[in-house]
Parts: C-alpha cells; sequence; structure tokens
C-alpha cells in the first residue's frame, strides 16, 4: 500500500520564481520533485501547501506525496537534502493520513513581512527584508494593523489576476514590532488573498508617510477597492513562516 508523506522544509526564495512549477523558470516545486524522484525512484509530484510568489522566503513549507518505497521516515530529510541546493532544506517528515493534501488540509498559515528601516543598505538582509530608508513608527503601525482583525472581505487587498471568488478571509492575530533596525509584521489566518500581506504592508507604510489618513484602514477594507489601499510591498520580505493542521495533522 502507498504511504502519505509529509515533509516540512525551509527555503530562501531568492534564486525562485516561487513554489510552483513552471515552464520556463526555476521553481522550488521542481527542485523538490527532482530530490524526492532522485531517492525513491519513482516519478512522484510533491504537493505544496501554498503557492509563493517569486522572490518570497518559507520558514516553514510543507509539502505531501505519495510512495510505494520503504524507506524509513526518519532517513527522509537526511536522504532528500543530499539532492537539493543549498537554498532549501528539508528537516521534518513523517508518515499522515491517506486523506491528508498538504494544500486542502491547511486550516491556517502565519506570515512575516521584515523590513529593514535603515538609511544604508545592510548586505546581509539583502533579498531577505525590504530596505526602507525612512523613520518607521512600530506603535502606530501596530495600532493601525489591528484594524485587519477579524473576518472581512479583503477584496481590496487583492491583486488583479486572482481567480478567488470568496474573498473572505479571518485574521486571527496581527502585530508590528521593532528589533534594532528591524520593523517585522507577524500575521495568521485562515488563509490570504494574492499578494494580501503585502498590500498590507504598503497600506501600512502609507498611513506611516501620512498618504492614508491613521484611522481609514476601516474604511478601505469595506470598500473592497484595490485602488484606495496601498501599493503591494517589494517581495523579498515576505516569508511563510508557520503552517497550521488540525488534530494529528497539525504540524
Amino acid at each position: 500500500m502507498s504511504r502519505n508523506i509529509l515533509l516540512t522544509l525551509r527555503y530562501d526564495g531568492s534564486g525562485y520564481h516561487g513554489w510552483q512549477l513552471q515552464n520556463n523558470a526555476l521553481t522550488v516545486q521542481q527542485k523538490m520533485n527532482e530530490a524526492v524522484n532522485a531517492v525513491f525512484h519513482e516519478d512522484v509530484n510533491v504537493c505544496g501547501c501554498s503557492r509563493t510568489d517569486t522572490g518570497v522566503h518559507a520558514n516553514m513549507f510543507c509539502c505531501s506525496f505519495r510512495t510505494n518505497k520503504e524507506i524509513a521516515v526518519e532517513r527522509i530529510p537526511d536522504a532528500v537534502n543530499y539532492y537539493l541546493p543549498k537554498d532549501v532544506s528539508v528537516y521534518g517528515a513523517r508518515l499522515v493520513p491517506q486523506s491528508f493534501h498538504a494544500r486542502f488540509s491547511c486550516i491556517g498559515k502565519e506570515y512575516l513581512y521584515q523590513i529593514y528601516n535603515d538609511r544604508y543598505r545592510n548586505p546581509f538582509f539583502e533579498q531577505r527584508a525590504l530596505l526602507y530608508p525612512y523613520y518607521l513608527d512600530e506603535t502606530l503601525l501596530n495600532r493601525e494593523a489591528q484594524s485587519f482583525l477579524g473576518k472581512h472581505d479583503f477584496s481590496g487587498f487583492c491583486s488583479a489576476g486572482s481567480e478567488v471568488i470568496d474573498r473572505i478571509r479571518t485574521i486571527r492575530s496581527v502585530g508590528v514590532s521593532r528589533e534594532d533596525n528591524v520593523v517585522t509584521l507577524r500575521i495568521s489566518g485562515d488563509g490570504f488573498l494574492y499578494n494580501m500581506v503585502r498590500i498590507i504592508v504598503g497600506t501600512l507604510i502609507s498611513v506611516n508617510e501620512g498618504k492614508i489618513p491613521q484611522g481609514s484602514i476601516p474604511e478601505i477594507i469595506d470598500s473592497r477597492d484595490r485602488l484606495r489601499a496601498g501599493i503591494t510591498a517589494p517581495a523579498q520580505g515576505l516569508y511563510l513562516n508557520k503552517v497550521f493542521y488540525n488534530g494529528e495533522d497539525r504540524t
């Protein structure tokens, strides 16, 4: 009988056009498929928990696949990592029920967005944070960010091109904090629309700059008008940080 296996990995997305397979671009899914197939000697398609965009990173990403081979689960991370580039690393593997799917069994995610708030760029944050040279008031941004909490229609925070019809999502927690020159947005919810977190960040930056009035985020959400929200912040500051599953499938 085939086994259903869940892998947990992290990756630096700087050199990839996101997770999902593409015909003419390098993706993380392509490298994972190649590595898993090399280990199991099967034509395996690894299914991911999310479709991260070009340049987006993951501190935690989950993917699942089925195999008929009996390789011990505890050996799988080392075996797969042998065939992976150094910017992708598997750090967990376990058996999951046959009904489990890395994407459709997911009940929530947490994202981080990092901003390096300094006049001068830091090479250690290059392609891993947004360089923003003007002062960010993290106390103000944290207060404004609380308006995103709860269940809303986030149509105004979704990029054009999305084919998703149901745009109602529930944000469970959100906060903005600072550690030295790094300002971080941390946000979790039951799901996120295309570029939703990056538009939230762009909107908060616009509030900081005075381009969007303080206290107006609830009105922008209610308007469902993309033109009233801020810009889409660049991809390099975004990290998929945690993935959540129910019961025995919770990671």
